[in-house]
């Protein structure tokens, strides 16, 4: 029997995997408009969350006991989504990569003035040494700082607050309607760029398409499913792990083979997560063999 936090962690892996695969396709769909992805990101997401809404619930699946937290979180999600495609723009990608994966760090700090959570020194060394990975990875060189910079930093700041909220949310709403919501404004914000040009999709690519909702949606259900049972700077430095899948995707499909550094950080990412895992695995023993005792 997994405890919250094991499940916690297993729910974030699954979510990283459906995330990766919806990451697949958004790097074979580079012949359409970013506007248009999203759209397809968004209003596919609310198609699927119609699937798994309670019969009892279709009636007023809408009707929720937070609305305002509901818009700090889609609110806060779009800030992010859209500060790190202007820095993707305006920078080079291993930079904007080597800052946005400082989010777990905001967020540790976030959840404990936020969520009043203990952080132990294993979490922090987690935390520590997978960064370090993500650094030798993406191998950053920033020789010249300009306004552009800060556009990460709020990608950060926004991702975290949004891990924040949805902790906040999961306690009194379901995780569908969680994720329904931001799905929603996803596509609400999709409709804005319709006047920079769509592209009319052929049949098959329409379908492939389709399948970056349906991925999207389910990684954001267990996202969420996550941060309900556990801890936010517990699972969150294992998102890390969408390095190793890209690492896998981009060998297997498009020939992309890694440097040793990609491998050692990949390595060092690898580790940061099993010390998390390792650690709530002997937490459980002693809080059972307390138990048993008394």
């Amino acid at each position: 029997m997994l405890s919250k936090n094991q499940l916690g962690f297993l729910y974030m892996f699954l979510s990283i995997c459906a995330f990766s695969l919806m990451d697949l396709i958004v790097k074979w769909s580079v012949e359409y408009p970013i506007g248009q992805v999203l759209f397809f990101r968004g209003f596919f997401g609310v198609v699927f969350y119609f699937f798994i809404i309670p019969k009892n619930r279709l009636h007023n699946f809408y009707e929720t006991k937070r609305p305002g937290l509901h818009f700090l979180r889609c609110f806060s999600g779009l800030i992010a989504l859209v500060a790190i495609f202007i820095a993707l723009r305006k920078l080079p990608l291993a930079t904007v990569v080597s800052i946005s994966f400082a989010a777990p760090i905001f967020t540790t700090i976030f959840s404990i003035f936020l969520l009043n959570e203990k952080v132990g020194i294993f979490r922090w060394m987690a935390v520590i040494v997978g960064f370090i990975g993500i650094i030798i990875i993406t191998e950053p060189g920033i020789s010249q700082l300009n306004i552009y910079y800060i556009f990460p930093i709020i990608f950060c700041l926004g991702l975290s607050y949004v891990a924040i909220t949805i902790r906040q949310l999961s306690t009194t709403e379901p995780v569908w309607l969680i994720s329904f919501y931001f799905s929603l404004a996803i596509t609400l914000l999709s409709f804005l760029t319709i006047p920079k040009g769509w592209v009319m999709p052929s049949f098959n690519h329409f379908i492939i398409l389709s399948l970056i909702g349906v991925f999207g949606g389910i990684a954001n259900l267990w996202l969420s499913q996550s941060y309900k049972y556990s801890e936010v700077s517990l699972v969150t430095p294992l998102k890390y792990l969408a390095l190793v899948f890209a690492i896998i995707f981009g060998y297997f499909i498009w020939g992309e083979i890694p440097t040793i550094k990609t491998l050692l950080g990949a390595f060092l990412v690898i580790i940061s997560t099993l010390i998390i895992f390792r650690r709530e695995i002997y937490k459980k023993k002693i809080i059972t063999s307390k138990t048993i005792n008394d």
